[in-house]
């Protein structure tokens, strides 16, 4: 029997198909820390196995007429992880970098399109007897109407706007990194947005796509560089999921993740600006120079100082005007000046000083201590007067 079901690019669908189920399982069985990144991470590619086994299904050269003569019943169900695959990598990015989130009650509105998707399947498909379904997929009516193009470009518009959000997430992590910890160098977050931005590229790509189908419905015209466009995508997800997987298991566990932001009261004036509090903090900074710690976080700090995490962080915003990175920063940078100018530091180089006041970069260091002195460490060990930090 000479039955030939696959040409080459549905066999790089399936083995998209096949490698996205067997991370998955990887995955969970190897998730000792029960980390929820990473069972999104699973969930994400247990759905996404769906999309090219739908693609095939749908446009397999030869294997969408075996689909309909064998099991037709499998028609459009694949169709549904398109709207569950952008929602499970939003929550993984999210789980990724707050280590307490936690999916709640309200989480259920990201089901809604789900919901919708599937009354209306049910009502233009499902609900129908195999006969007229049989006549719907051979002709292929139901997926040139109308009404499927524009639920399928709104579904695909949603992965984007969720790939979108995944990436607001990861921009204003550093921001807020800069508010609990004192070192944010050693932080590197270009591998997720690498990896964000290439499932949007690819999702980019079936918007468009979907917008030729929406004209086509109206002016027929070559559709061979959108179906090239089509085939790329198909070879990038391939690519994707392998990075996907194997960055999830290198630094997924490593991830320097944190606490999602509380929505606080605002404070009593008396509360916010406490000058005796602020200047007892100062006071222990100094002389017990806490800051010293290369990786030192506003947690650690605030159990030093024997005062709540919130009200810490508090007094550095309201008080002195900066937040946690910029507030350590600037009492190294004090004790680099002093290291700089007196014997402690006499034969020790730049490099020995700004290790030993707790700075991980040389670039960061010089930032901040031109910025407070007006000149380069250099200058400065060289200089007769001594400038004082405001």
């Amino acid at each position: 029997m000479n039955l030939v079901l696959f040409n080459f690019h549905d066999v790089v669908l399936l083995m998209t198909a096949m490698q996205c189920l067997f991370f998955a399982v990887l995955l969970l069985a190897t998730n000792t820390s029960r980390q929820a990144s990473t069972y999104f991470l699973a969930a994400f590619l247990f759905a996404h196995a769906f999309i090219p086994l739908h693609e095939l299904v749908l446009w397999g050269a030869e294997f969408k007429f075996a689909v309909r003569e064998w099991l037709p019943q499998v028609y459009f169900l694949g169709g549904f992880a398109y709207y569950l695959d952008g929602m499970l990598l939003f929550f993984c990015v999210k789980s990724l970098i707050f280590r307490d989130f936690r999916v709640r009650p309200r989480d259920a509105m990201h089901l809604l399109p789900f919901v919708l998707a599937l009354v209306y399947m049910s009502a233009v498909f499902f609900r129908l007897p195999l006969e007229q379904r049989l006549e719907l997929i051979s002709s292929e009516s139901l997926v040139y109407g109308w009404h499927y193009v524009l639920v399928e470009f709104l579904c695909k518009v949603l992965r984007v706007a969720y790939c979108l959000w995944s990436l607001w997430l990861i921009v204003h992590y550093t921001h807020r990194l800069k508010s609990t910890h004192s070192n944010v160098e050693k932080v590197d977050v270009t591998w997720v947005k690498v990896l964000v931005a290439g499932f949007m590229l690819v999702m980019l790509m079936e918007v468009v796509l979907s917008i030729a189908k929406m004209f086509s419905l109206y002016q027929h015209y070559d559709l061979g560089v959108f179906e090239k466009i089509g085939l790329t995508g198909y070879y990038t997800v391939f690519v994707l999921v392998n990075l996907l997987v194997f960055t999830g298991v290198r630094y997924f566990a490593s991830f320097e993740s944190l606490r999602q932001p509380e929505k606080v009261r605002k404070p009593s004036g008396e509360q916010v600006f406490n000058p005796a509090l602020a200047e007892d903090i100062d006071r222990k900074m100094h002389a017990e120079k806490l800051y010293l710690q290369p990786d030192v976080t506003i947690d650690l700090l605030a159990e030093s100082l024997e005062i709540p995490t919130r009200d810490l962080s508090m007094v550095i915003n309201r008080h002195f005007k900066m937040n946690f990175y910029e507030f350590i920063n600037r009492y190294r940078i004090q004790e680099a000046m002093r290291l700089l100018r007196s014997a402690d530091g006499e034969g020790k180089t730049i490099t020995d000083i700004y290790l030993e006041v707790g700075f991980n970069s040389k670039s960061v260091f010089n930032t901040f201590f031109k910025k407070a002195a007006g000149m380069t460490p250099s200058q400065y060990r060289r200089a007769d007067a001594v400038p004082q930090i405001a």
